[in-house]
């Protein structure tokens, strides 16, 4: 662990378990597993012979048959994750796990029993009602129990855990194409029950985020909550110090009065500067293009001439993997701005000379050289950057009083424009429609320059700042440019002395 005092330059900031901390947040980053891999079975799948010969009367699918069937995942999941708040911000954020892996389950069950269109369009619909609600619980639980000198990096690992079902995926892809039964999809999808049992089992034993309890009143558990993260003791100095924090600062939220889903999108307290930036954050997301790759990438490499597209769609993913480490490790050194302003230079730089290539020298063995390596360079870049910072930046920018309505509401429109794409993309890049093929990354690389000046504009800087400094940074800091310059006062805690004697009356509960 002194390695990670020293990179993370916290040895004054880290108090407690710091095993406990990490080990929290990334087992709870493991819903990114289940989230990944269902995402990237479907490439695959679509691209089997004996999926195309059973499921189509053609022996190929349609543009808009692989619009519908991978799409549709999507649908679910921007229902999903709106809905998300109801079971997070009424039983918890823990318990909205578990409900999650159960509707996910359902889905996978009925995906793996299908043998035609409507059947897995169905389930595919159910498994994404499930994911979505994850995705917005997820990087909530994640901000809220883990402790500011890791919250960046343990919030990054959920985009790590996604990378890794990618990951997976491919490899499941890759060793059951071949079969000519149903075996060849029927085995990617019902891998899938391993992952949500995983997640549910561990979900049973974990604590329940201790802003939660504070929310709801519920002091004596948040203490203890908040005790087992740390892996220190109920009356511990520190343990009092960071809640009397935590309530203090809700107070002062509440004093703006009851919260309703408009709260979200009011002026008091910023909240409509951050909710416009969680939501163009995630817009932005989708809008690189990646899902291009993890959606289609098989079909693409395909149509590209490339002669093993199965064995490319994996190097894809383990460069997605492998990249993500180091946006892990960066993010509490060079901050979420620098990081997010580079990963939007590279991938446009990237995307333009895909484009640019492709389409001079289409179908040949150098394009189709220079498209795998700068396709890698793409993913790198994303890997390393905007996939897991998106995420940790919704997390964070929230005030309590409407943090799971916010952070679902930014979760919503990352898969709003997750299905946009997933659904106009075969349009735009088969031969019978637009016919875009690599020049479809011009699009994305637009879009990837747009990223940077938003991010230049409009994105602030929360390395080393707790959830409740984050509060007083968007209402004290005009400017997202003087962000970096921002200095915390000591806090909230200290004008409310009602804050420390609550704490008082939990530790005397306890």
């Amino acid at each position: 662990m002194g390695i990670l005092q020293t990179l993370f330059h916290a040895e004054e900031e880290i108090h407690g378990s710091k095993t406990r901390a990490i080990g929290v947040g990334l087992f709870v980053a493991f819903g990114g597993v289940l989230y990944g891999y269902d995402t990237g079975t479907i490439s695959g799948i679509l691209a089997m012979t004996f999926v195309k010969d059973t499921f189509t009367s053609t022996g190929a699918f349609t543009a808009g048959e692989s619009s519908l069937i991978t799409s549709i995942l999507s649908a679910g999941t921007f229902f999903g994750a709106m809905s998300a708040p109801m079971v997070s911000d009424t039983l918890g954020r823990r318990y909205g796990l578990l409900v999650s892996t159960v509707i996910f389950t359902i889905g996978v069950i009925l995906q793996t029993a299908s043998s035609g269109k409507n059947l897995l369009i169905v389930g595919r619909v159910i498994a994404g009602i499930g994911v979505g609600v994850l995705s917005a619980i997820v990087p909530l639980y994640q901000s809220e129990a883990a402790p500011k000198w890791i919250r960046g990096a343990v919030v990054s690992c959920y985009q790590w855990a996604i990378t890794i079902g990618l990951l997976l995926a491919a490899c499941v892809n890759q060793g059951t194409h071949g079969r000519n039964d149903s075996g060849s999809y029927r085995i990617p999808i019902a891998i899938q029950f391993l992952w949500a049992l995983i997640l549910f089992f561990g979900m049973l034993i974990l604590p329940e985020s201790p802003r939660f309890f504070v929310k709801k009143g519920k002091l004596p558990q948040a203490l203890k909550s908040l005790s087992k993260l740390r892996g220190l003791p109920a009356d511990d100095k520190i343990i009092e110090a960071e809640l009397e924090e935590i309530v203090a600062n809700y107070e002062y939220e509440k004093s703006f009065g009851s919260t309703t889903v408009w709260d979200c999108f009011t002026r008091a307290n910023s909240q409509l500067k951050r909710i416009t930036i969680g939501i163009t954050i995630q817009a932005l997301q989708q809008l690189t293009g990646i899902n291009f790759i993890f959606y289609y990438g098989t079909q693409f490499f395909q149509n590209s001439g490339i002669t093993d597209p199965f064995i490319t769609q994996l190097i894809m993913n383990i460069v997605n993997v492998v990249a993500t480490i180091p946006g892990i490790a960066l993010i509490e050194i060079a901050g979420r701005r620098n990081l997010l302003l580079w990963g939007a230079v590279g991938m446009s730089v990237s995307e333009f000379i895909v484009a640019a290539v492709g389409t001079a020298l289409p179908n040949s063995n150098s394009a189709n050289k220079t498209l795998i390596a700068f396709s890698c360079t793409f993913v790198a870049s994303f890997a390393a950057t905007w996939g897991p910072l998106a995420w940790v930046v919704v997390g964070e920018i929230f005030p309590l009083r409407v943090r799971a309505k916010s952070v679902a509401f930014c979760a919503a429109s990352n898969w709003l424009f997750n299905f946009a794409i997933a659904y106009a993309t075969p349009y735009l890049v088969d031969s019978d429609h637009a016919n875009l093929h690599s020049k479809v990354f011009f699009i994305w690389g637009s879009c990837t320059f747009l990223c940077f000046l938003f991010v230049y504009f409009c994105v602030y800087e929360t390395k080393g700042l707790t959830l409740e400094q984050i509060d007083e940074l968007f209402d004290t800091c005009p400017s997202a440019r003087k962000s970096k310059y921002f200095v915390p006062s000591q806090g909230f805690a200290q004008d409310s002395p009602d804050a420390e004697k609550a704490v008082v009356e939990a530790v005397e509960k306890v």
